[in-house]
């Protein structure tokens, strides 16, 4: 087990500020572990696993079953019993006893809406990622890019069980997890077993809704909505174009990555490093790795991170935006990086503080005034920096 210090500190600091804490994560993430962690050294801590037939004959009445516990009251898959909002607000403003909730959720619009129109003003949101680079000790970094950041996944006892085990929880997903989180408009297992093939394939790409639709014999309605499917279930992120009010034509679609680094792996057919670093798609899988490494470490909000790229060619891979401040990440498989007329543009057009460029290599150096080449290695210090700064 792997133990996620900065999960549990912000997870209790949730706890003594709101009644209810709400855990949201794709399945198999480790909401369930990280909760354990939570709970331990807790005096009182009961918990109820709503997949558990005998768990649920316990909550038959659940007003005068919870109402007589005390402490921290763990409810895991919330998202099977709705119905217990309503319970939670009227246990929640009961403010003398010192009750909290923590319940736990596969991510689900569903269970969002319900909870937020119940619970308003009583209960605070996380979302659980897959491990990061500050779950890991450095020396293992490689292998959360290769087998991704699910636990079981990273924690392997070899590259082709982690494999294995990526692939079956490509299947539960499909065909037992995605139905019983009720989100409207999925489609049937094989259809979207295939999207998710395809989009594996245009990871770090602009969306060309037109051009997938017409692969798959779809409107390019149909695929967006498909699409939405998996965004809702925290499998893709859909990172937005930033548009500057320059002379220059910009691009609209949105950059489409896949999640977690070793699904998109398994879905490319890529089962170690060795056949990894020389695929064409390294690149790509390099960046979705960085960039998703970077919005965790930046604790960055949906409305802080976006790319940038004009019509005529010079981009961005992020852009970081926090007050006043505006930093650009340039994400460079490579270990030698150097100035480019992109980046020169880029500084200017979007009138960057800084411009970082991450690469392969082992060095940090300035390539230029505001510009400054850092090694991958050094990704979380530079973000614990910035956004220390940025406060």
């Amino acid at each position: 087990m792997i133990e996620r210090a900065e999960y549990v500190a912000e997870v209790r600091a949730q706890l003594r500020a709101y009644p209810v804490v709400c855990l949201l994560g794709a399945r198999q993430v480790g909401k369930t572990t990280l909760a354990r962690q939570v709970a331990a050294g807790q005096r009182s801590v009961t918990t109820y696993d709503l997949e558990d037939p005998d768990e649920l004959a316990r909550l038959a009445e659940p007003m005068p079953e919870l109402r007589r516990r005390r402490g921290l009251i763990v409810l895991d898959e919330i998202q099977r019993r709705p119905e217990l909002f309503p319970v939670l607000r009227v246990l929640a403003d009961e403010r003398s006893l010192r009750r909290r909730f923590l319940v736990l959720g596969s991510a689900s619009p569903s269970l969002l809406k319900q909870s937020s129109e119940t619970l308003a003003g009583r209960i605070a949101f996380m979302e659980v990622m897959p491990l990061d680079l500050a779950d890991v000790p450095p020396a293992r970094w490689s292998r959360l890019w290769v087998r991704g950041g699910f636990p079981r996944s990273f924690l392997a006892a070899s590259d082709a069980k982690s494999l294995d085990w990526r692939r079956q929880l490509r299947q539960t997903f499909l065909e037992r997890d995605l139905p019983m989180l009720d989100i409207p408009g999925t489609p049937p297992a094989a259809t979207l077993a295939r999207l998710w093939t395809m989009l594996a394939h245009v990871h770090g790409e602009l969306l060309n809704w037109s051009e997938l639709g017409r692969s798959m014999g779809l409107s390019d309605a149909t695929v967006r909505r498909y699409a939405d499917v998996l965004e809702g279930a925290m499998m893709i992120r859909l990172l937005r174009p930033w548009h500057e009010n320059i002379s220059k034509r910009q691009v609209r679609a949105p950059k489409l990555y896949l999640r977690d680094s070793g699904l998109l792996h398994m879905l490319l057919g890529l089962r170690n490093l060795e056949e990894l670093d020389p695929h064409p798609r390294v690149g790509a899988s390099w960046e979705g790795f960085l960039v998703e490494q970077l919005r965790r470490a930046l604790r960055a909000d949906r409305d802080e991170l976006y790319f940038w790229r004009t019509e005529d060619g010079a981009e961005l891979d992020l852009l970081f935006l926090r007050g006043r401040r505006r930093v650009g990440f340039e994400i460079k498989r490579t270990s030698a990086p150097r100035m480019t007329p992109s980046m020169h543009r880029a500084l200017e057009d979007l009138s960057l503080d800084r411009l970082f460029v991450i690469h392969a290599g082992e060095h940090r150096f300035m390539l230029r005034d505001r510009v400054e080449a850092v090694p991958w290695t050094d990704t979380l210090a530079l973000a614990r920096a910035l956004t220390a700064r940025a406060h």
